[in-house]
């Protein structure tokens, strides 16, 4: 039996209200809202599982409009949260439940409408599972029984009139999510076996260009997970044309580009977005490690004015991301290194470290932290060469290291290798510096 699909709108991940509270959304997903949707026979598809990174177009409004039922958390004030709900609350004149975390202030437009509220912990999780749990379900139970209008443009307009959607269209769209729902959970069953796997399942999908964004979006990842550039590219190029124009599509197919042997055509792809959809820290993170690659490529060669002209761009791609988005270490930390290499002890890498040491202690101080944080905490000790606090960072980001993808340990030991040889280049004892590349697995 199909069941009815519950919407949910929400933020994901972790993410702070305008009093400084960080939350965590998912766990609030996990232990509240999608078990209350269960228990009500329902089938809850929250809106990042189905589009990874904002991707909203035809799908998204197919969910919005056709779903049967929808929560929406409006615990902070997150554009596409309140975005989607004017398109819900546009379309369906009833079954939407609003939530919100109690002491949560919502904006003035949507302020008289009646959001539940939740309880949170010092920490930001759910704090009464159960009973919220509970009242969460009773009130979806009742929409159910009792259906009223709950959209203030149908309550507040006279004459306002829903968009009438034929029954065959809905069954469609109940049918096309079943078969999304398990195409889904077989890709994550496939991921963590081999590459075989994954293409039985895109064979399996056929028209590519016409199966469901979610779908086709995590298989691309998965494909990513398991350094298969070249199968990622493929299915980049028959996918449907409005998916593949968005930003994580094309930053994907630029990074595989670039894994592929192909940087030139990762290069185009990815300075292309950004001038049609202006800097970021991801793309420009991306191009920067294009040029870094170009510059490893041309040092390997012994070709030094091919060598100096990459290892340039890449600082400066880097130094772009960075100023895109001062939260995102990354690009900071790639660029205070590749300028630690053009000019050991240079001011401005003085300068920029304190700046990136900021941003990663930050996420990790707001439980948002990852692998990557602590790697940038110890790539920045190495740069201060600062013996006791590189054993510390040392522990700590080998302590992330199977929490994300397998080949992050071996990228960090490729920076600080970086770092070694030019160290080693103007005399410099780095024995200490090969213990810790040794012990990341960089040999």
């Amino acid at each position: 039996m199909t069941l009815s699909v519950c919407f949910v709108i929400m933020p994901f991940g972790k993410k702070v209200d305008f009093g400084g509270r960080t939350i965590d959304f998912d766990a609030i997903y996990e232990k509240i809202i999608k078990p209350a949707i269960d228990d009500v026979g329902l089938a809850a598809k929250r809106s990042d599982e189905e589009l990874s990174a904002g991707i909203v177009h035809k799908a998204m409004f197919e969910r919005l409009i056709l779903s049967d039922y929808a929560v929406a958390d409006l615990t902070i004030v997150n554009a596409n949260v309140y975005y989607e709900l004017g398109v819900r609350h546009a379309a369906r004149p009833q079954t939407t439940v609003l939530l919100s975390a109690e002491a949560s202030r919502l904006p003035f437009d949507v302020g008289p409408l009646q959001a539940h509220p939740y309880s949170l912990d010092a920490h930001g999780r759910p704090n009464k599972v159960k009973a919220d749990r509970d009242k969460l379900a009773e009130k979806l139970r009742y929409c159910k029984s009792h259906p009223a209008p709950d959209s203030p443009l149908f309550t507040l307009l006279d004459g306002f009139v829903a968009p009438q959607v034929a029954h065959e269209k809905t069954d469609i769209f109940q049918k096309e999510i079943s078969i999304a729902d398990a195409f889904t959970q077989r890709l994550h069953d496939a991921k963590a076996n081999d590459v075989t796997a994954l293409d039985a399942i895109r064979d399996e999908l056929g028209d590519i260009g016409a199966r469901e964004p979610s779908v086709v979006t995590a298989l691309f990842l998965a494909y990513r997970s398991l350094k298969a550039w070249d199968r990622m590219i493929a299915l980049y190029q028959v996918m449907d044309p409005i998916l593949a124009s968005t930003a994580l599509a094309r930053e994907q197919y630029g990074f595989a580009l670039n894994r592929a042997g192909r940087p030139r055509d990762a290069e185009r792809v990815l300075t292309d977005l950004i001038a049609k959809h202006g800097p970021s820290s991801e793309t420009y993170g991306l191009l920067g490690r294009v040029y870094k690659d170009r510059w490893r490529a041309a040092k390997q060669k012994g070709d030094a004015i091919e060598a100096r002209g990459a290892l340039d761009k890449a600082i400066d791609a880097y130094r772009k991301g960075f100023e895109a988005d001062w939260r995102d270490a990354f690009p900071g930390v790639n660029a205070a290194t590749l300028m630690e290499i053009r000019n050991p002890g240079a001011p401005e890498v003085k300068a920029l470290v304190p700046v990136v040491r900021y941003a990663a202690e930050r996420k990790i101080a707001r439980g948002a932290g990852d692998y990557w944080d602590y790697a940038t905490l110890l790539e920045l000790a190495v740069l201060e060469r600062n013996d006791p606090e590189i054993a510390a960072r040392l522990a700590s980001a080998w302590a992330e290291k199977d929490n994300i993808d397998g080949w992050s340990p071996e990228s960090t030991a490729a920076n600080l290798r970086d770092i070694a040889e030019a160290r080693e280049g103007k005399g410099e004892d780095v024995a200490g510096l090969r213990g810790v590349i040794g012990r990341l697995g960089g040999g």
